[in-house]
């Protein structure tokens, strides 16, 4: 099981997993852009895996493409 939350600029996504033991916390942050959640219905979404493989690599899920990354000097 596992609970996402975003920064408050949208920037930053944080993972809490737990595997029935214990937890960890994950954070990512984007160099630019912000995360795309989906809409809040009563506080919570569940969401598919293909989705949170998307929102992990900084991609919006509605319409799949990739965000500005950095590209290689030299």
């Amino acid at each position: 099981m596992f609970f996402a939350f975003a920064g408050k600029r949208g920037d930053l996504l944080k993972v809490i997993w737990h595997d029935g033991q214990g937890s960890c916390l994950f954070t990512r942050r984007l160099e630019r852009g912000r995360y795309i959640w989906p809409s809040l219905a009563d506080g919570s979404v569940t969401i598919l895996t293909a989705q949170l493989s998307y929102l992990l690599s900084g991609i919006d899920w509605r319409n799949p493409q990739e965000t500005w990354r950095p590209t290689r000097v030299g």
